[in-house]
């Protein structure tokens, strides 16, 4: 873990961080724009499992696989897992190098601070393992079983916090930071 912080305070080039979040979000661009509605375009309206951020049942996966039809799984499992087994890879490493960013520029931050860029990190890895549920149940169909959904659902729901808890922070960071920079300003101005 201190190597892990270790590299974090290393590695917190603007432009460096710059790039990964562009490159980042191209690919969750691209999720939403294309292979997310190719993939809708079968689900008459139903949520796929990975935009379900307080997860799922049975008997909603059961009625998502049954509306998708065989074609509409195959384009789930061929066009949207795919792209999505890149997503939280690159999504791990810029969203923990944009925290890092921000909070090394707040002065006398305690070292501690910088596990909070572990959060998107774990929201990484529960989505591989969200999309390994999902591949293995869109395999399984139609004999889908309880205990894999409730899994796969269970990491849906971990993806999703810590998602959430990892954008709260950002927040209050750049809050911080901005009152500290008017404040900075202030000062100047009254000088």
């Amino acid at each position: 873990m201190e190597r892990f912080i270790k590299q974090l305070e290393k590695q917190h080039s603007g432009k460096k961080v710059l790039v990964l979040f562009l490159l980042t979000n191209i690919v969750y661009a691209y999720m939403l724009l294309v292979t997310i509605p190719e993939t809708m375009a079968f689900s008459n309206g139903l949520q796929l499992l990975d935009m379900m951020p307080a997860g799922y049942d049975l008997e909603y996966v059961n009625n998502l696989f049954h509306t998708l039809g065989h074609i509409g799984r195959q384009t789930y499992l061929t066009k949207q897992i795919p792209v999505d087994m890149i997503y939280p890879l690159l999504f791990g490493i810029s969203y923990a190098a944009v925290l890092a960013y921000f909070l090394t520029k707040l002065p006398k931050l305690n070292p501690n601070y910088l596990y909070l860029c572990l959060l998107p990190i774990i929201a990484g890895i529960a989505d591989y393992i969200e999309n390994i549920g999902i591949v293995t149940m869109l395999n399984a169909f139609p004999t889908v079983t309880e205990t894999s959904v409730h899994i796969t659902s269970l990491f849906s729901v971990i993806k999703s916090s810590a998602t959430s808890i990892y954008f709260l922070v950002l927040i209050v960071v750049l809050v911080v930071l901005g009152f500290r920079k008017l404040k900075s300003n202030s000062k100047n101005f009254q000088q």
